[in-house]
Order: structure tokens, then sequence, then C-alpha cells
């Protein structure tokens, strides 16, 4: 690890050479392409210095304690125990964060919420499941553009697409994906049953044109009027756009707007990241990492998540997280759910790499 923490911190040199040649800013992609590998590397390097420091902090100590003087040992054992302990914290975050990194993790995500088993009462939960997503977008001031929905007859949703703009969001939203089971007594429940249903989530990276190619005579476009509430291009105008890519069969459709032209950039925008996805999961299929799909079929049985609202009781069934403030989590407070995910996966990412080396 350290041999390579030294080749890191030796590129890390040769870049703030290249960031102080007054020509480079000319060049303004080379510019850019350098000032980012700076950026990125920056904090590992500054960790893996502290961590020189506080070694060589250890050895002084160690010195001073074959010293004479009582109060030069003492002083040089005081030092110690709180040197030691910090050493192997840095090495800790040393190894983390030499970790490989997921490479869509500073990408935009596509979010798409769908009802499944349990009817009105499962389209009633969509619809608050995405509002619980759009409180915890407010709290990181993250950008959210609905592409398309359908409202239900009940007021919920049978299905929204969403894109979410902003700093990181695929790292920590990527967890999302899967089954998320709700055990509640529905409004229309006249005899006060528990009853059970399910949505289903993923969360796509966002795919640039430089990620997926998607070739013109692959498309059919069609246009349609939009459905929904008032407005005067509603049900007049054929703004509504349907893109279907002929070689997946992946369709499309985005009526946000009243200008075709942008309903056709967001439904492009949505379809290269669905492309994306599944050039993902053939890749993991031939690195023999048997991955299930994000959303499965959207029965109960294949659940990642419970939100029981008579027990006030939230469980993450694939880290066996519980938590007994469902209101909390309803209203967007997802932050420790994630960073307790987040940190299972790292640990056993740390796992992974001990039994490789």
């Amino acid at each position: 690890m350290f041999d390579r923490l030294e080749q890191l911190e030796d590129r890390f040199k040769e870049l703030e050479k290249e960031l102080s040649d007054p020509a480079l800013v000319s060049d303004q992609t080379r510019y850019q392409k350098i000032t980012k590998q700076h950026r990125d590397m920056e904090p590992v390097i500054e960790r893996f210095r502290e961590y020189k420091r506080v070694a060589a902090g250890i050895t002084d100590a160690r010195a001073m304690m074959a010293e004479d003087d009582a109060d030069m040992r003492s002083m040089a054992q005081e030092e110690l125990s709180g040197l030691e302990p910090r050493l192997l914290e840095v090495e800790e975050q040393l190894k983390i964060m030499l970790l490989p990194k997921d490479p869509n993790d500073d990408k935009n995500v596509v979010l798409e919420i769908r009802a499944a088993t349990g009817g009105d009462e499962a389209s009633l939960f969509a619809g608050e499941v995405f509002r619980m997503y759009l409180r915890y977008a407010e709290q990181h001031r993250w950008k959210v553009q609905i592409l398309s929905e359908t409202e239900s007859t009940v007021g919920g949703m049978k299905d929204v697409t969403a894109l979410i703009e902003g700093d990181r969001v695929y790292s920590s939203l990527k967890y999302e994906s899967g089954v998320h089971r709700v055990q509640r007594v529905p409004a229309t429940e006249t005899q006060g049953r528990v009853h059970t249903s399910a949505i289903t989530v993923a969360v796509l990276p966002e795919a640039e044109e430089v990620d997926v190619k998607v070739e013109q005579k692959d498309l059919r476009i069609d246009t349609f009027c939009s459905s929904g509430p008032g407005g005067q291009s509603v049900n007049t105008t054929y703004s509504a756009i349907r893109i279907t890519h002929l070689p997946t069969n992946t369709v499309v459709s985005c009526q946000d707007e009243k200008s075709q032209i942008k309903n056709r950039e967001k439904a492009m925008r949505v379809l290269r990241s669905r492309l994306y996805e599944v050039e993902m999961e053939k890749q993991h299929q031939l690195q023999a990492t048997a991955r299930k799909s994000q959303v499965g079929t959207g029965d109960r049985s294949e659940k990642i998540r419970t939100y029981n609202f008579p027990q006030n009781r939230f469980t993450d069934h694939r880290i066996g997280l519980t938590l007994h403030q469902l209101e909390y989590v309803m209203e967007g407070k997802l932050q420790p759910v994630i960073d307790a995910l987040i940190a299972h996966d790292t640990n056993e990412r740390l796992k992974a790499e001990a039994v490789a080396a």
C-alpha cells in the first residue's frame, strides 16, 4: 500500500509542477484535466503526508524514551499515547481512500419509481416515497426535474421518472434501488386490517453521449398530445415525445415541457441512462459477479426495505438496520441510513481486498 502511496505522491508533485506552468492555461482541455486529477488526488496525499508526520513523531518519541531524564520519558510516553492510535486511524482511512472508486459516483441520476403490488395503496406509497426523495434532494441542494409521471385516480403515482442533478448524487442514491415494501392500514380499509403493498425504485447513473452511442437509425420517435391537468398546450399540441430504441425495444416518453424539442432532449437523457445500465449489467455478468436486476419483478418477496407504519418501523433488510423513526425517514432524513449502507459496502470491499492480498 505504501509503495503505491509513494508513487501517487510523486505523480501529485508532477501535477503541481504542471499547474505552475503559465503555458498550461492556454490549453483549457488539458488544464481542466490536470486540475481535476490534482483535486481528486489531494485528499489522499494530505492524509498520506499526515501519516508520515505522525510516524516521524512516533519515531522521535520512542528515541526520547531511551533518555535518562524521567521527565523526558514521561513526556515521550504521553506523546506516544496520542500518536499511536492516530497512526492506526490514519492508516485505516488510507485503506478506504485507496479502494477502487465507482466511476459513476460523480454522476447525476435518473430516478424511476413504479407502483407494483397493491393497487391504489401502492400508487399512494409511490407518491410518498417520491416526496421523501424530493425532501432529501432539497437538503443537499440538488436540482430535481420531473421527466414523466402518471397519476393514479386516488391521488398517488402509478409511476414517475425524474432527473436529479447535483454534487455526487449517484454516490448517495445508488443503494436505493430495489423493491420497497409498505405495511399499513389503507384509508379505504373499513375493518382496520394491515395491508402489504410494494413499489419499485431504480436509480440509474445519467449517461453522457460519450458513455453511450445512440444511432439515429435505431430510434423511432413518435409525438402525441400531452395529458394531465390544465394548460393551453395539453391535448392541443403534439409536444409529448415517445422514443423507442429498436435494437433493445426500450421505450421512453416525456411530456413535462410544452416544447417538443425540450421533451425530446429529456427523453434522450433517460434513454441513454437506461442503455448505459444495460451495458453495465453485461459487464458485471462477464466479470462473473452475479448481480440481480435493480428492480426485479416487483414482487413483495424481493424487498430491500420495509416501511411498517403501525409500528413506526423502518427496516433495511440488506444490512439488518431497523429504526423506529419512520416518520423521520419519510421526511427525507435518510442520511443515517445511507451512511450505514456506505459503511457496510466499504467494509465488505475492505474484506475482499484483504482476501485478495
